[in-house]
């Protein structure tokens, strides 16, 4: 069941809005509709991460140390992520390293489980730290289902939701707070089915269906895909914020017109900004850093942002891209510790394009579709748009520059940013 879908409009959120004493339930529906095998399996996620969680903050009745409790937990989450994402992907690199044939399960991924894993591990890690402790299990399940950020996230500490759930405030209707969620929702919706939509018809046409691409049809496909990734990602996000807003219920702002960026460490700062703080947090500086020198610091950047692109998908483009924002990134920290500063216009010029790129290796299905776009994108062979990518329809050509104009310059501008944060300001 997706946000833009009839059955969550008309149906789920109006039914579970006028009784939030059945949240927990809603959202474990919600999450079953997709496919209600996967069930047992969050549930199995959930009760062995309370359990623990429960251990970690009454260590000292336990004979085991609170650093073995935790590290058997966030075994047990990788292992569950890395078994249902990732066996098909190290089998298939087994069987070509070592020439054996290995069949694949070809496991179904089950839905938000990257988004519910991480936001388990985080919990534990606050409760390791005697950051956030949670004796209620109805609650627990609560924060971890929690249907608005179950699919795409934003991605939650427990210690910035617990108390809005608890407050007996929030378990009144507020029909202010449900307009202005209602708007903040239909902000959401636009930039998924209407402009989202519309640039994922050419980027499809571009990756998936042209067999060779001039370098304009190469460009029009990356930056296509650029604006599409944003105006789904960032609307599915407003969508999830609205949602929350009927409830009472504010959740952090993970967008803030991120193609503003004028650097690569700039722009983490403005995409996907609870990502960027669980990587900072939960990784980045348990590795280190920047405490132990400035090559242990680069190292620190490189890892940290490859292990992000693998967890966004099991592939090697994955890979690639999370390597590649690794290095920019430790190539930016290095440009500023020589002091060194850039015009900004020629800073936002770079940073722009190197996103637009690297997007490329996170879209493809493959390394080959990626070269295939990125050579195009540098040929000068032929600059002529081809019957194939426009579909031959002069109304769908105008109707596409057209909107790209518009997306463009609203993503120039931080409108949709702006009124999300300040709607989510009236709570």
């Amino acid at each position: 069941m997706l946000f833009n879908s009839y059955e969550f409009i008309f149906i789920f959120l109006p039914v579970i809005l006028g009784a939030k004493i059945w949240l927990v339930v809603g959202s474990l529906f919600f999450y079953s509709y997709w496919n209600v095998i996967y069930l047992p399996l969050i549930l199995l996620s959930i009760f062995v991460n309370y359990g623990v969680g429960l251990s970690l903050v009454n260590h000292e009745k336990i004979r085991i140390s609170s650093k073995t409790i935790l590290s058997f937990g966030i075994v047990f989450n990788l292992g569950l992520l890395g078994y249902f994402k990732y066996t098909d992907f190290f089998l298939d690199n087994f069987n070509g390293i070592f020439g054996t044939n290995i069949p694949l399960p070809h496991i179904i991924l089950p839905l938000g489980i990257s988004f519910f894993t991480f936001t388990q591990i985080a919990f534990l890690v606050d409760a390791y730290k005697q950051e956030a402790k949670e004796y209620s299990l109805v609650n627990y399940m609560l924060f971890v289902t929690y249907f608005p950020h179950l699919l795409a996230g934003p991605i939650l500490h427990h210690k910035e939701m617990m108390p809005q759930f608890a407050s007996k405030y929030n378990w009144v209707k507020n029909y202010r707070n449900i307009a202005l969620g209602l708007f903040i929702f239909s902000i959401g919706l636009f930039k998924k089915v209407v402009i989202a939509d519309t640039f994922a018809v050419w980027a499809n046409a571009g990756f998936d269906t042209a067999t060779t691409l001039n370098l304009i049809e190469a460009w029009a496909t990356s930056l296509s895909y650029t604006f599409q990734l944003y105006f789904d990602f960032s609307g599915y996000t407003d969508m999830a914020i609205g949602i929350s807003l009927m409830f009472n219920i504010k959740l952090p702002i993970n967008f803030n017109s991120p193609y503003k960026a004028l650097s690569i460490q700039d722009f983490w700062r403005r995409w996907h900004m609870t990502l960027s703080r669980f990587l900072r947090d939960y990784l980045y500086i348990p590795l280190g850093g920047n405490r132990k020198g400035n090559i242990r610091t680069y190292v620190n950047l490189i890892t940290t942002f490859l292990l992000g692109g693998l967890w966004h998908g099991a592939g090697w483009t994955f890979i690639i891209w999370g390597l590649l924002h690794g290095i920019a990134l430790a190539i930016h920290r290095l440009w500023q510790s020589l002091g060194f500063r850039m015009n900004k216009i020629l800073a936002w010029f770079i940073t722009f394009n190197f996103i637009n790129i690297t997007w490329i290796f996170f879209r493809a299905k493959d390394f080959e579709s990626a070269i295939k776009v990125l050579g195009s994108m540098f040929s000068l062979d032929n600059v002529v748009l081809s019957k194939k990518l426009i579909f031959v329809d002069k109304h769908k050509v105008s109707a596409f520059f057209t909107t790209a104009f518009l997306c463009g310059t609203v993503s120039a501008f931080s409108i949709p940013h702006f009124l999300s944060s300040r709607c989510c300001k009236a709570l």
